[in-house]
């Protein structure tokens, strides 16, 4: 056990003593007498911070994992935070969990340690969608809110997602604040885990039909859905949350023939007929892929275990179901809710949209083309949460995404909703088969009209410790040596998001740029693509992105410029990931 530093070492130690249970104390006893040394690092070599996504990490014991301990002191420090900001206020949060391995006992830990410190706890009697979580923020005019979730993870992952007051999840300074609440916890017994039940209030089932009734009123078009109410819907919720939700919702809709993917409708931890629980990832769509083709679907959606992300397959000509990946999803949303508001004159000059800075410009250029403003964040949905809430007396929110498959229209929450986004989805289907048009078509009319974007993300795993050390020095050192070229093709510009500045490579000039420090690394070609280096706020992985243009001018030269711009990403790509 000689490798472990006296940091981790200490942490060791103190686990090991009557602060916690006996049989916390005798998992890492046993991790010792097995001498699982990598397992022993990984697990006590730091501990678990916030990131884009809140706390985050494998379940089991140890600092740097998700259990009772480490999430008690997140809350307890929450807690503390919340009671230091609203001194003269009844501090009221709202909890909810997904579908995942222990997130039910967490959420009841999260309300015990909340109601414990006197705070009133609106706890969901059973598991809800993330965005139903912060639409509860809102409705009951909470100070803060709680999901217990890891997302898209692996089954081994549970996570924590913190929100403030305005239903968005925490951002700068209530992030760092948090954290260092919780750092200045020295002991667990300073966690006050009792349960005070007059502090919990239930949320039942009927609070189901707020939510939907709120977002039924945002619908654009609900007589094109009259039209196609028999629109064949393939939907799966991948074992998670959706299928107590988006059901419903698109009932309320008016879609009256919605097929569910029966063996994956059961919510389940273990997500057991997937690898991933990731509506980004093709095997995991394939059994909904395959139903669709079956019934010979119009389109086919699913969502991740906490339903803030979709994923979408449409129909192409030969009948044949594509996925499409996540700028696609989010550019015809954004011309769908753009187009058919001009169309009914309710486009007003304080519309806005947002999107992430690793989201494609075809979302941007959309938004210009109709004279509609648009803002660039940081990655997370939280920045996008955190635009909409600052200029919110001013500025009126319309459509919003990322590229990693979440998006929302409307203001209702202040995260990405899958739950929402599916509904907007099946109703622009809907609207656009009534013109005669497939989904497929309208992308082809964007391409045309905007240029081709094409996009590649590569995420490089690497686990533990030793991985994130990897990943910090990968980043180093692209730094160190700023790449001049791609894929052959000369860089124009870097952004340095870390430093906050922007270099014109051809003449060294510097300029500002006007967005929070963030460890991502931007590289404009002079051909106007963009590359992208970022480790990932949630994951052990850093992401390199890649987005390509090319005029496309008929739809017959399609394919040809569709195989030009993927042999330009490969070069890319291969380019980037190497330096």
């Amino acid at each position: 056990m000689g490798n472990l530093d006296q940091e981790t070492q200490a942490r060791i130690n103190q686990w090991l003593t009557d602060e916690y249970d006996q049989e916390t104390v005798n998992q890492v006893q046993t991790l010792i007498d097995q001498q699982e040394e990598t397992e022993l690092l990984d697990s006590f070599y730091k501990e678990l911070e916030f990131g884009t996504g809140g706390l985050r990490g494998i379940m089991g014991v140890g600092s740097n994992r998700m259990n009772k301990y480490t999430i008690g002191k997140a809350t307890q420090g929450l807690a503390n935070y919340l009671l230091k900001q609203f001194p003269n206020e009844q501090v009221k949060v709202a909890v909810s969990y997904d579908s995942r391995n222990n997130s039910q006992s967490f959420g009841h830990l999260v309300a015990d340690v909340f109601s414990a410190n006197g705070i009133q706890v609106y706890l969901f009697q059973e598991l809800r969608p993330t965005p139903m979580l912060s639409f509860a923020v809102r409705h009951f005019g909470c100070q803060g809110g709680v999901m217990l979730t890891a997302s898209h993870n692996p089954k081994e992952y549970n996570g924590y997602k913190a929100y403030w007051n305005d239903g968005g999840q925490l951002v700068a300074p209530h992030d760092k604040n948090v954290i260092t609440e919780v750092n200045a916890i020295q002991s667990v017994h300073e966690v006050k885990f009792n349960r005070v039940e007059d502090h919990i209030h239930l949320v039942k089932e009927d609070f189901d039909q707020l939510y939907i009734a709120e977002n039924l009123k945002l619908s654009i078009h609900p007589e094109a859905v009259k039209a196609q109410k028999d629109l064949s819907i393939v939907y799966s919720p991948i074992h998670g949350t959706g299928i107590t939700i988006v059901p419903k919702m698109l009932a309320a809709w008016g879609f009256e023939n919605v097929q569910v993917v029966e063996a994956q409708a059961n919510p389940d931890g273990n997500f057991p007929t997937v690898i991933y629980p990731n509506p980004e990832e093709e095997e995991a769509m394939s059994m909904a892929m395959a139903k669709g083709q079956e019934l010979n679907a119009d389109v086919v959606m699913a969502t991740d275990p906490d339903a803030d992300r979709v994923g979408v397959a449409i129909k192409l000509p030969s009948g044949v179901f594509q996925l499409i990946n996540g700028n696609q999803i989010g550019s015809l949303l954004t011309y769908y809710v753009l187009s058919t508001k001009k169309d009914l004159n309710q486009l007003k000059a304080n519309n806005y949209i947002v999107k992430t800075i690793v989201t494609s410009n075809l979302l941007s250029d959309i938004a210009s083309s109709f004279g509609v403003k648009f803002y660039d964040t940081l990655t997370g949905f939280k920045f996008i949460g955190e635009v909409m809430t600052r200029v919110q007396d001013e500025e009126v929110y319309l459509v919003g995404g990322e590229e990693s498959y979440g998006f929302l229209v409307g203001d209702l929450v202040r995260d990405k909703d899958a739950v929402n986004s599916c509904a907007f989805i099946a109703e622009m289907t809907a609207y656009f088969k009534n013109q005669g048009l497939s989904l497929y078509d309208v992308l082809l009319k964007l391409y045309l009209e905007y240029g081709y974007y094409k996009e590649k993300l590569i995420s490089l795993t690497k686990k533990g410790k030793a991985g994130a050390d990897e990943i910090k020095q990968m980043m180093a050192d692209l730094r160190a040596d700023l790449p001049k070229t791609l894929g052959s093709i000369a860089v124009k510009e870097v952004r340095d998001y870390q430093r906050r500045e922007t270099t014109n490579m051809e003449t060294g000039e510097k300029s500002v740029i006007e967005l929070p420090a963030s460890d991502v690394l931007q590289f404009i070609t002079v051909d106007g693509d963009v590359i992208s280096a970022r480790p990932s706020g949630t994951e052990p992985k850093i992401k390199f992105y890649c987005s390509v243009k090319e005029k496309l001018r008929f739809t017959d030269e399609y394919g040809q410029i569709s195989n030009r711009l993927d042999d330009k990403v490969t070069e890319i790509m291969a380019d980037i990931v190497k330096n």
